[in-house]
Order: C-alpha cells, then sequence, then structure tokens
C-alpha cells in the first residue's frame, strides 16, 4: 500500500501534549485513524509478558513523544504470555499486542483472527543458559547434565533440533520439567545445571541474583534461529483500519531505533512504571542482550521491524518441523508485510 505520512508537527505536538496528558483521543471511543491534524488516537497495546529490558522501546517511544508524533497515545498493558496475547487481540479484547512468532502462529493455525505485521526480534533468544564457572563452554560439555525445561514452550519444542544441529542425542542430556516460574530457582539452588530459555529475559536476572556469570550456548550461535517477538493486529483492523497500523509500526520502529541508539535512556524511561519490574541494572542487561536480536543477515543495516520473506520461510520452516504450527502454512498465513517500516 501506499503509505500516508502520519506524522505531526512539532507545533501540533505541542498543541496536543495536554490533551494526551490527559488521557484524550482523537475519538470518543478510542477507535479509528491515527490522524495527523494534531489528534491522536488511544491504543491498547498488551505486552507478551510483565515489562522487563525487552520492552524498553515503548516506553522510551512514549517519554520521547515518538509515538505521539504519530497521532497514537500508546497504552501499555501487561501480558501473561504470548498465547494469551495473542488470544485477547484476537478477540479484540486490546487493539493489539506484542507476541511470540511460535504463539502468533499456532494461534492463527487454530483459527484466531489475527496477523503479524512487524517481526522486531528476529533472532532467537533461545538459548541453554549455565552458570560461567560451572565448566560448560561448548555444546559437547552438556553431556551428562540436567537441564530445566518447561514442557510446550518454543525453547523446549526446539531443543531436539538444537542437539541434533550440535551433533548430540537427546539422551545425552537429561531434561527436567520444570513450570517456567521455577526454572530460574532450580538453577541458582543447584537442582540443575542450567536451564533451557530465553537469554535477554533470564540470563541478566539469574546473574544479578546469583552474582555469578551466565553463559549462553544459543540456538542460533547453531545455525538454528527462527523468529521471535513482534507487533500482532486483529485481521478485522488489518482489512478496516491499515493507516493506523501503519503509524503503529512506522513508531515502533523509531522508537527501537531510538533506544538502541541510547540504550541507558531507554531504560531509565522505564522507572516506575510496573512494580513487578526488575531493577535497573537487570533492565540494561536485559535491553543490551535484546539489541543483539534484532535483525538477521537478510535485514542487516535495515530500520528495526523490517522483514525479510526468507527469515520468515525459515521460521516456518523450523517451527512446522518442530510440530509448534501446521506443516502447510504459508508466509502469508501468517504474515502481511504491508506495514514494512521505512
Amino acid at each position: 500500500m501506499k503509505k500516508r505520512n502520519l506524522a505531526l508537527s512539532s507545533l501540533a505536538v505541542l498543541g496536543t501534549a495536554s490533551l494526551a496528558l490527559a488521557g484524550c483521543s482523537g475519538s470518543d471511543d478510542g477507535g479509528g485513524s491515527a490522524s495527523g491534524d494534531g489528534e491522536t488516537t488511544t491504543v491498547s497495546f498488551m505486552l507478551n509478558w510483565y515489562p522487563y529490558g525487552e520492552h524498553a522501546p515503548f516506553y522510551y517511544g512514549v517519554e520521547q513523544g515518538i509515538f505521539e508524533e504519530h497521532g497514537i497515545d500508546l497504552q501499555i498493558e501487561a501480558g501473561q504470555g504470548s498465547t494469551k496475547t495473542a488470544q485477547a487481540v484476537g478477540q479484540e479484547q486490546v487493539d493489539f499486542g506484542w507476541a511470540d512468532a511460535p504463539a502468533i502462529m499456532a494461534s492463527i493455525d487454530s483459527g484466531v483472527g489475527i496477523q503479524s505485521v512487524a517481526t522486531f526480534l528476529q533472532v532467537t533468544p533461545s538459548a541453554v543458559q549455565v552458570f560461567s564457572d560451572e565448566g560448560i563452554e561448548t555444546p559437547e560439555d552438556l553431556k551428562g547434565k540436567t537441564i530445566a525445561v518447561s514442557a510446550g514452550d518454543a525453547p523446549t519444542t526446539t531443543f531436539p533440533l538444537y542437539l541434533e544441529a550440535v551433533g548430540l542425542e537427546e539422551s545425552d542430556v537429561s531434561q527436567q520439567n520444570v513450570d517456567p516460574a521455577g526454572k530460574i530457582a532450580a538453577m541458582l539452588s543447584g537442582q540443575v545445571d542450567g536451564l533451557i530459555g530465553f537469554a535477554h529475559d533470564q540470563g541478566p536476572t539469574i546473574a544479578a541474583e546469583s552474582g555469578r556469570d551466565v553463559s549462553y550456548l544459543r540456538y542460533s550461535d547453531a545455525g538454528l534461529s527462527f523468529f521471535s517477538n513482534g507487533i500482532v493486529a486483529p485481521s478485522s483492523t488489518i482489512e478496516s483500519d491499515p493507516e493506523l497500523i501503519d503509524a503503529l509500526v512506522q513508531a515502533t520502529s523509531e522508537a527501537f531505533a531510538a533506544a538502541k541508539e541510547d540504550p541507558e535512556a531507554a531504560v531509565a524511561s522505564m522507572e516506575g512504571k510496573d512494580p513487578q519490574m526488575p531493577d535497573a541494572e537487570v533492565l540494561q542487561g536485559q535491553w543490551e542482550e535484546t539489541i543483539k536480536l534484532l535483525e538477521t543477515d537478510a535485514t542487516a543495516g535495515q530500520v528495526p521491524g523490517t522483514n525479510a520473506v526468507e527469515d520468515w520461510e525459515n521460521t516456518i520452516e523450523v517451527l512446522s518441523t518442530a510440530g509448534l504450527t501446521a506443516e502447510d502454512g504459508t508466509v502469508d498465513t501468517y504474515y502481511t508485510d504491508e506495514f514494512q517500516p521505512e
């Protein structure tokens, strides 16, 4: 589609600042297209989880007026897992969501009316996470070790593919199924030698709580990668209000670029926003790890949120092989390229 310039002029931004702070929007019910006439549209945006470092760009984008410049009054809400976020978007309980690609794709396979409109975390953060002083430096060192996993999640379900990629058998590693909330505790207490999860999330938390360095055996280092988190939209909104989606994607891309440029300021913008948020040191580590995930070889040098068809095709191949998504899914099934950031 031909994109409209939805940015406000600087004078218009100043003129509407008080309205934005008062929670006003460009329409009575908060719906409708983002506009360039000085008004803002209130947009509810559900995260994949309680706020952590990965989400710094959204708070920074709000603080810096980036979303407002695109006509959006962004209302950030905590989530309780990517699957619940995807379902909430499909049921139009919220306008948009931030969710993991495997959860989005599996939801679409089950009939939920949503699509991905821009993936920002394009390299999977999936990794085996271990204490650096335990002598586990290569995949070969995992032999005979016990690793905490959580049945059904993407890192666990694709773990056999990782083992195959590094030349190990599933029997080489003992997998202890642990509730997601208990994996960190199991590692801290020494019940397991490590855990499988997202390196940009648990790793900095474990390091802060233990006072020990954490090392990562990343799936991507073994040549196994797939998409992670991005923006999901209802199919109905894609059809009825593409200009609003375009404004949100463009603003998010600018916010990620700005947060990447000034990581400390981006993390500082999160202060006091949620009582369950990690402390500043952990947030900083999480965001710095997230920056490493924002582009692939196919999108190197492009603005954040630029998606390449070959990366989507690879994601579909990996996740369908792991049994997480349908075998007959196509790129168009899960993603629309109508809103590529500029």
